[in-house]
């Protein structure tokens, strides 16, 4: 993950897009953060009826970035960046999926969207979106309504994992 001021305060009298990157690099820190020393199977525990789970959501986030610093970037099919065609099958894992493997791709998609946006200012227009054409401040704000929401379940998520025994 990026390397971040140490507390929000660092950026209270920086620039608007500075503010907003650090707080996307913090959602993003902390969903990486919520498997930090979880066993495969407390990753994997479904604890919700939904497919929701710790190493689902940061799988989906990892889609997130992709359709947000690519699709809606480059107009490129979800088909061929090779992610899910929905954000419902985004959350799904099969047996190749591990800690290791979802922070890896997780951390590459996250430098790639930081890769992705760095040319662009906060008014650049992105063009590959289903709406249409928006700004890149747009995109971020999106982007920040949808980590902090993943962030707040993988908070719930954790909590009721550690607090119940795993099953092995």
């Amino acid at each position: 993950m990026a390397i971040l001021p140490r507390s929000m305060d660092d950026v209270i009298s920086e620039p608007l897009r500075a503010q907003f990157e650090f707080f996307l690099d913090e959602h993003r820190a902390a969903l990486d953060d919520c498997l930090d020393g979880l066993t495969e199977e407390q990753a994997r525990r479904r604890l919700v009826p939904s497919r929701t789970t710790l190493l689902g959501l940061v799988k989906h986030a990892t889609f997130v970035e992709k359709v947000w610093f690519d699709e809606a970037f480059t107009g490129r099919p979800r088909s061929e960046i090779g992610i899910p065609a929905t954000p419902d099958e985004s959350f799904m894992l099969d047996d190749a999926d591990t800690v290791a493997s979802v922070r890896s791709a997780h951390r590459e998609a996250c430098a790639a969207s930081r890769a992705a946006a760095a040319g662009l200012g906060l008014d650049d227009v992105v063009t590959g979106n289903r709406r249409g054409p928006l700004p890149l401040r747009w995109v971020y704000l999106h982007m920040l309504r949808e980590l902090a929401q993943h962030c707040g379940h993988a908070d719930i998520l954790r909590e009721q994992v550690l607090a119940v025994p795993s099953r092995q």
